[in-house]
């Protein structure tokens, strides 16, 4: 279907997708645009900025002294030729790959792409492995997959507990940021020490798309990490298939982006966007958490982006800032083209918020989208390179990936096959087999729907995990993913995220994961005040009511709202996959975890603490009789 009466700016390219139905039902998509040639591998990339822009700033992070601190691309070249020296003499391969346990850093970049430049496997690993778990089961288990030839950290100290769990799984040199390691590790500037150009010449050359760039782990709700096969084909497609649908990224971006370069979206969408465009990337040590995001929007203050890339929790902190902070609010505008967000899915109200915040600004809307993707895509499967009419539209397929939509019960289950999909996970031949079908796409379990099925050029929603959706006793579906956002945004006063329960019961229920600082700023407490105290605070039981109450009124059925809910004073686990770093929540991992809580809530007699739409409801019309 043609896109000609859907919006377009100089910003993107046109919306286009042809859409070929299967007898069996089955919907192929793919755009209308193909992928154009890109370069064998980002160290191409690379060695263009550097000789086209070298006194361009490239990484750039605080130091010691508060002051911004990093390389150019020229600096940046001759640093990665020297570590690529170093690096060739350690006898590494994929068999024996680097891995880091640190966070972003200039010494992190440039280690990553020393690493991809002679042709050597780069693992970055979560840091909260290393410096959150408490029995580093995770870690070890990564460990004795992959055997590293060089381990590398930032300050020694912080990882001590970590390095000496893990003595005896490995033989690895480690190398850290500090210039007097112990123990034998290794001052990562000895690496800089010596060059020998025809050596990484030669390494360079012998790259070709099909080597091995990356081994990025995903758990998924199982305490057994997979680590998913990242080659340059796949990272150097992706970012071309970007590049064509976002032509105004042909002027360098400016980031100040958080996102952890061990997952995907920050280590490959966002670093390699800043590379293959010759951007520049201010690494912000802040978090979209109570505290930590104070150091954001200091970085923000000083350092204005062109493009922005975060997740939901983010720009709901980001908005209410902006709104309190006029100074801010203009600076942040200044210049940015692009709001984008991914990981989950980001509720209305936000949107709205930032649409009008920037409207209130600059007199106009600053487009704000969205694509989906995952770590074995590279991460972009889709994007929305549109002004999308609400939150959740996550686009088209990209440029050189197909989509084909598998009806599987009520839903369409997405899967996709093309140059940016990985061949697989590393020494897990049957896993990598049953993770494809039998024309070769890749089955990602995730699920999608047409914003129109009529009109195709506006975009596909993402609509959930299918292995998420579960029956009520009276056989209707619950549509997790859907049910889980208006959740939250219902409950925004106090909810930093929440699960839905209600497989074979007779009605959904939450367990809600609670926003502490918020809480105790209802009740008016001081923030020592005893979580279990705060929680059975009158001012937050009748938030939790007035929530339940508002997404009863928004819902039309029983599958779409409520009935009951119960705070958890503890918080999620990384331990037990029932939360990732960047604050995604594992629905089945918390299931199985908290299944007695789950027995609370539908307990009978009635669990005191248990939060009962019914009661709620009556409390609110009685307000409003009075």
């Amino acid at each position: 279907m043609a896109a000609s009466n859907y919006e377009s700016t100089a910003m993107f390219a046109p919306p286009g997708v042809d859409v070929i139905e299967s007898a069996e039902g089955e919907l192929l998509l793919r755009s209308r645009q193909p992928l154009k040639l890109y370069e064998r591998c980002l160290g191409e990339y690379f060695q263009h900025w550097a000789h086209t822009a070298p006194a361009r700033p490239f990484l750039m992070e605080r130091g010691p002294d508060g002051d911004w601190r990093g390389v150019t691309y020229r600096e940046a070249l001759d640093r990665v030729r020297r570590i690529g020296t170093w690096l060739l003499g350690r006898g590494l391969s994929a068999e024996r790959p680097v891995l880091v346990l640190s966070e972003n850093s200039v010494e992190h970049g440039l280690l990553s792409l020393a690493c991809m430049h002679v042709g050597i496997p780069i693992a970055p690993i979560s840091p909260a492995y290393s410096l959150l778990s408490r029995d580093f089961g995770k870690l070890k288990k990564i460990v004795e997959a992959l055997q590293p030839g060089v381990i590398f950290v930032g300050a020694q100290s912080r990882f001590a507990a970590a390095l000496s769990v893990l003595r005896g799984l490995h033989d690895a040199t480690v190398v850290t940021r500090d210039p007097s390691p112990t123990d034998g590790a290794v001052s990562f500037d000895a690496l800089t020490d010596k060059v020998d150009l025809a050596a990484v010449g030669n390494a360079f050359a012998a790259i070709s798309p099909d080597t091995i760039a990356k081994f990025l782990f995903t758990s998924g709700s199982t305490d057994e990490p997979k680590a998913v096969i990242n080659t340059q084909r796949m990272l150097c497609s992706n970012q071309q298939a970007i590049l064509q649908l976002w032509p105004f990224l042909e002027d360098p971006p400016v980031l100040v982006d958080w996102l952890p370069w061990h997952h995907t979206f920050g280590g490959n969408h966002n670093f390699n966007l800043t590379l293959c465009n010759g951007g520049t990337l201010y690494i912000d040590s802040g978090r979209p958490m109570p505290g930590a995001f104070a150091t954001t929007l200091g970085n923000l203050r000083e350092i204005a982006p062109t493009v922005v890339f975060n997740v939901p929790r983010a720009y709901d902190l980001l908005a209410s800032a902006l709104r309190a902070d006029g100074a801010l609010r203009e600076r942040f505008f200044s210049r940015v083209r692009l709001l984008f967000y991914a990981a989950a899915g980001l509720p209305q109200h936000v949107w709205d918020a930032l649409k009008a915040l920037a409207h209130e600004t600059l007199g106009r809307e600053v487009p704000m989208v969205s694509s989906w993707g995952l770590t074995e895509t590279a991460p972009a499967a889709t994007s929305c390179h549109y002004r999308a009419e609400r939150a959740g539209v996550v686009g088209l397929p990209i440029p050189g990936c197909e989509l084909k939509l598998v009806p599987v019960g009520q839903k369409l289950e997405a899967r996709v096959r093309g140059p940016n999909v990985t061949p697989g996970y590393w020494k897990r031949p049957a896993l990598t087999a049953e993770s494809f079908d039998e024309d070769g796409f890749f089955r990602t379990g995730d699920a999608m729907r047409f914003v129109d099925r009529s009109r195709p050029e506006r975009g596909l929603f993402f609509d959930g995990r299918l292995g998420e959706n579960f029956k009520l006793s009276t056989g209707t579906w619950v549509h997790v993913g859907g049910l889980r956002l208006r959740a939250v945004a219902a409950l925004s006063a106090l909810a930093q995220d929440v699960v839905v329960t209600g497989h074979d019961r007779d009605e959904v229920g939450l367990l809600i994961f609670p926003n502490l600082d918020a809480c105790r700023s209802l009740c008016h407490v001081s923030h020592d005040a005893a979580p279990a105290d705060v929680l059975e605070h009158p001012a937050v039981r009748a938030t939790v009511a007035a929530g339940l109450v508002a997404l009863a009124r928004s819902g039309s059925g029983s599958s779409t709202h409520a009935a009951r809910a119960l705070l958890m004073a503890e918080p999620p686990s990384i331990d037990a996959d029932e939360i990732t770093d960047k604050g995604y929540i594992n629905q089945r991992a918390v299931l199985a975890r908290r299944a007695a809580y789950v027995e609370r809530l539908y307990g009978s007699p009635r669990d005191p603490a248990v939060v009962l739409l019914v009661e709620a409801a009556r409390e609110a019309e009685r307000r409003l009789s009075s």
